[in-house]
């Protein structure tokens, strides 16, 4: 068994405990960005959860349009994490954004 079909294994571990509910044509685009060769140093978790959060943030709010719009991508990324927490929350995640979140996403 090579490394990558091991990766992938933790991969679709950590979307099935992270999305419960997610369907299936949210949950490949995530999966396809957690395997991403720049995500390959992180846990599989942390992987999951930040392609989790770029998906739905760029996907199912109106992150893009805000941008579009002139906000930088702090006052934008404030402006949908509630919409960001609706759709996880939908998906039964067993985690949510918080502002700490965001804050250690600037560093």
């Amino acid at each position: 068994m090579g490394a990558g079909t091991t990766r992938q294994k933790a991969i679709a571990k950590s979307l099935t405990l992270l999305l419960p509910a997610v369907p299936y044509s949210d949950s490949e685009p995530i999966r396809a960005a957690a395997l991403a060769p720049h995500m390959k140093t992180l846990p599989p978790s942390v992987a999951v959860w930040l392609a989790t959060v770029a998906h739905v943030r760029h996907v199912h709010t109106d992150y893009d349009a805000l941008r579009d719009e002139g906000y930088d991508k702090d006052s934008a990324r404030f402006f949908v994490m509630d919409a960001i927490n609706s759709k996880l929350t939908e998906w039964r995640a067993t985690r949510l954004v918080t502002a700490d979140d965001e804050e250690s996403a600037k560093m």
